[in-house]
């Protein structure tokens, strides 16, 4: 599939991407007030960028709990959920008065609530979408993600001289309501792709066999820690630029769009894999220079520059897809998100971390050296033992796919 018009008029994959667009307008929203009503009370970039970042390390736990409802729930039904805990989530934090213990426990649930929805929408648009029509598909997935980035960036920045960090918050609890009445209403309700219950056991079962193999260890490192350190230097926009934050967000949001742009419709499948350390590399390298306090244009035209190799994960994540087999992608795809996002946090809060001991431009540009040496380890050692590991079968050990289910579930029938 390489037509953006056939994409489009695959049935549900519309609604699908307009229940997500909501969503993610409400978190960018919600994340950007919250931040900056966090800094205000505090004056703490560490405080801030946990605010922002942070509740993606609640979704460890959630990973290791719930990541096995992934393919073991009703996709229509989950994702409709998620929205409705957000939204009610998102409401308590406008409260006045609310003490900083209650916002973190708050941003804490919705973590847990989180660390299913990857999983869940990634799993969903395997479905929806026609074999060989994955990375298009989620070409335009990110670069939806990105143009919402940019508007809600920019619009957030917006409604915040106009209202208050609570206003705000409200509306992206009401963009919340929106995404879940149109997951109800756009998609059809399916079964879940695993039969049994979702379990603290068949989650570590599945995580352990899909992290046993090799070349899918280096897959989700590659997809996991240079993009959560570099996301550390953005969570430290806000203290670093605050009155420049809306639009260094905003065009980091365009990077990305222009990466995923390039990758998912203009770059052939056959180039694609040999650009993921290039772009891995080129995410990091820009955010080197901020040692050098550069003025608010040259930082925003870095970011943008940077945020172009956002789109490696699209050549990962196919690879991963290529690694796994159709009952485990729900799974396979929530644990890339659920570690993505955990590295996010983590990023974020080494990174504010530093930023209190030295300085923002400073923990920015040691959080860049950091990124760029993992690339270039991972890069090594896929170099090393990629002849002998090989990128062929979708298990890569004692697992084919025709004996995977009966060791990771309980006894189940085939689903037609």
């Amino acid at each position: 599939m390489r037509s953006y018009r056939t994409l489009l008029r695959t049935p549900e994959y519309t609604p699908f991407l307009l229940s997500f667009a909501a969503h993610a307008a409400a978190q960018t929203v919600a994340g950007l007030a919250l931040a900056t009503l966090v800094y205000r009370s505090t004056g703490s970039p560490l405080l801030s960028a946990v605010s922002m970042f942070g509740p993606q390390l609640a979704q460890l736990l959630g990973a290791a709990f719930l990541l096995s409802g992934a393919d073991r729930l009703p996709p229509r039904a989950i994702l409709t959920v998620i929205s409705l805990a957000f939204a009610a989530g998102t409401a308590v934090l406008a409260l006045p008065g609310l003490p900083l213990w209650a916002v973190f426990a708050v941003l804490l649930l919705q973590g847990l609530v989180a660390s299913l929805g990857g999983g869940v929408r990634g799993g969903l648009m395997n479905e929806i979408l026609p074999k060989g029509g994955y990375v298009l598909g989620r070409s335009v997935f990110n670069m939806l993600w990105g143009l919402i980035q940019i508007t809600g960036f920019a619009a957030g920045g917006a409604l915040l001289t106009l209202l208050s960090p609570r206003q705000c918050l409200l509306l992206a609890a009401a963009c919340y309501v929106a995404s879940a009445l149109v997951n109800h209403l756009g998609l059809t309700p399916r079964p879940p792709r695993s039969a049994g219950r979702p379990s603290l056991s068949a989650t570590w079962r599945t995580n352990a066999l899909l992290w046993s193999s090799r070349p899918r260890r280096l897959a989700y490192l590659g997809l996991w820690v240079p993009n959560g350190l570099i996301v550390g230097s953005d969570s430290l926009y806000v203290s670093y630029a605050p009155s420049a934050a809306g639009t260094m967000y905003a065009c980091g949001a365009l990077g990305m769009f222009v990466g995923d742009l390039t990758i998912g419709r203009l770059v052939p499948p056959a180039l694609r894999p040999r650009l993921a350390t290039p772009l891995r590399l080129l995410l990091a390298v820009p955010y080197l220079f901020f040692f050098l306090r550069p003025s608010v244009a040259l930082s925003v035209l870095a970011v943008t520059v940077a945020s172009v190799g956002f789109a490696a994960s699209l050549v990962l994540q196919e690879r991963l897809m290529s690694l796994t087999p159709d009952e485990l992608a729900g799974q396979a795809l929530g644990l890339h998100t659920t570690g993505m996002v955990a590295l996010q946090g983590v990023g974020a809060v080494l990174a504010g971390t530093l930023a209190q001991l030295t300085s923002p431009a400073t923990a920015m540009t040691l959080m860049a050296a950091a990124s760029t040496a993992v690339t270039v380890t991972l890069f090594t050692l896929d170099e090393r033992h990629g002849p002998q590991d090989g990128h062929h079968g979708p298990l890569d050990g004692a697992h084919g796919p025709d004996d995977v289910s009966s060791d990771l579930t309980e006894p189940r029938q085939a689903r037609g």
